[in-house]
């Protein structure tokens, strides 16, 4: 039985480290990183096949972050699981550090790929998922996506190339939390019906609460049972998500917390506690 409640843990925890390497850093994406945490962490701590002692095992899934800009929620996550030292985290976008401001994966270990260039890393999933599926592996390839970002056209094309190879192994999930740098999505350029493109794109599409971990989980469990086509799981979340000071605001895409904002978003991560 799957423990929820570990899980909705180390998305808090994700969340703590996430906050404190950029505050320290003082540049780098809150929102965006905070928006999807609980869906990594079940990437990570439930469904996904790898070993942080052995990064390049043949028998791993594969995880690109096309939204290469919320690379502290990577680096974080890695770092619970054990990839490196956690006291890494603190030297974020310092020079000579491994943690630049996007993935880099010549530099770390468990970066399968390096991205920051937004709409290429749908494409580059496939090219895994069409590589996997050509050498028989059951390794899965998950992709994880901003709504912003799909306003790239190369992502279209991507959609396309995925049902027409039938990649069934490959699941793109967006981070949908409506907010990009210069505002609402719809605002300035209307993204949507997201789902009803990707249908019509013959994909298998489920939509989620991004923040409830039961149904992260539900869907993560879903795709692996489709057959001859790509899924999405299209995941309604909320930009900042965790702290109230940031929730819902597009003025924290990339901008890194105050040392008094952090202070605030501490205390309300860990219950009112230091």
């Amino acid at each position: 039985m799957t423990d929820l409640s570990f899980l909705r843990e180390m998305a808090r925890k994700l969340r703590v480290e996430i906050l404190k390497m950029l505050t320290k850093a003082g540049s780098g994406h809150t929102g965006g990183s905070l928006s999807a945490a609980d869906i990594v962490t079940a990437l990570y701590f439930y469904k996904m096949r790898h070993d942080p002692k052995n990064p390049k095992w043949e028998g791993r899934d594969r995880f690109v972050l096309s939204k290469g800009h919320a690379a502290p929620l990577l680096y974080a996550v890695l770092a619970l699981c054990g990839y490196f030292d956690v006291a890494l985290l603190q030297t974020l976008r310092q020079i000579n550090s491994p943690l630049q401001g996007h993935p880099c994966c010549k530099s770390l270990p468990g970066i399968e790929v390096s991205t920051g260039s937004l709409g290429q890393g749908l494409s580059v999933a496939n090219g895994l998922a069409l590589g996997l599926k050509l050498n028989r592996s059951s390794s899965r390839v998950y992709c994880l996506l901003g709504d912003g970002e799909i306003q790239e056209g190369q992502i279209w094309e991507a959609s396309m190339t995925a049902s027409h190879y039938k990649l069934d192994n490959l699941c793109a999930i967006i981070d949908n939390n409506d907010l990009q740098i210069d505002g609402c999505c719809r605002e300035v350029m209307n993204i949507y019906p997201i789902d009803e493109k990707f249908k019509a794109f013959g994909w298998h599409v489920i939509k989620i609460d991004g923040h409830n971990m039961e149904e992260i989980v539900a869907a993560l469990d879903e795709v692996e049972k489709i057959k001859n086509k790509p899924s999405l799981i299209l995941a309604k979340t909320i930009k900042g998500k965790g702290v109230s000071i940031f929730e819902g605001k597009a003025k924290y895409h990339g901008v890194a917390p105050t040392s008094e904002e952090l202070e605030i978003a501490l205390k309300e991560l860990n219950n009112g506690k230091n």
